[in-house]
């Protein structure tokens, strides 16, 4: 082990000590510490997105504190330690690689490749889920967990050939929710239908290769920007967002557009 790696290990037991330790550190539970660990690794994925390189050194030390964290409780409890959590992890990749580290075999296609993964998983998974989606955590971002839960199903079988059935699905329960709005927009029928059609609509997203996750962030960040555009050609004409009518802002959303797609062509 790395003498970084062992400090970074003795200053996480430094600060649970109960007599010399962090109050806060001190009071931390497996429970209390998620959302952290949960914010930390957003924080790693937005520095990506942004390009930012020097913060995402920053952002990866962050998340790796969360496992030396979690290493720290575990050892604690007598459950397990951070060398029980490495030995764990180079066991996993060494038998999920065989072509690798087994019997080395450059030749495999993707597709082979993504057999012979899931095939592991699956062997892996064993009686660890009863049934279908017992492997899915509960408190993944829905639209990540409906990725993984259609990811699942297509490696069962269960999938439509190319995105083109995925993309009429998404036609078709976009008629059904319309039907369902006319009658009642509140009801629970309309939430249903609503639901059904972005669970759909990931499943296009699946099937070209793309997280939703990530494409749904860029297409709110590419909203904010587009409506401070507005903001700022609507100061231009002395008027305030606030004040703005409907029918300005949208004039001012066209010509957002317009800036942006001469930006591109020129």
């Amino acid at each position: 082990m790395s003498a970084s790696l062992q400090q970074l290990l003795d200053i996480m037991t430094t600060l649970r000590d109960p007599q010399k330790g962090c109050a806060w550190d001190q009071q931390q539970t497996f429970e209390s510490i998620v959302p952290h660990t949960l914010e930390e690794a957003y924080e790693v994925a937005d520095s990506i997105e942004k390009q930012d390189f020097s913060g995402l050194k920053d952002e990866l030390g962050d998340l790796l504190f969360q496992v030396i964290f979690y290493a720290q409780l575990g050892k604690e409890a007598g459950l397990f330690e951070f060398e029980d959590i490495v030995k764990g992890l180079n066991e996993k990749l060494i038998r999920r690689h065989p072509h690798v580290f087994d019997t080395p075999d450059a030749s495999l296609s993707d597709v082979e490749l993504q057999a012979q993964w899931q095939a592991i998983k699956d062997t892996e998974r064993g009686a660890q889920s009863a049934r279908f989606g017992d492997d899915v955590p509960l408190n993944l971002p829905a639209l990540s967990r409906a990725a993984k839960i259609q990811k699942r199903a297509a490696s069962l079988g269960f999938d439509w050939p190319t995105y083109q059935g995925a993309l009429d699905k998404v036609a078709e329960e976009v008629t059904e929710v319309n039907e369902a709005l006319s009658q009642d927009p509140l009801s629970e029928h309309s939430a249903e239908e609503l639901g059904d059609l972005l669970f759909a609509t990931v499943n296009v997203v699946r099937h070209v290769k793309r997280d939703p996750e990530q494409l749904l962030r860029r297409a709110s960040d590419k909203f904010i920007g587009r409506f401070s555009t507005i903001e700022g050609i609507l100061a231009e004409q002395q008027i305030a967002l606030s004040d703005a009518s409907l029918a300005q802002m949208d004039d001012a959303w066209e010509e957002v557009k317009r800036r942006q797609r001469s930006g591109e062509n020129n």
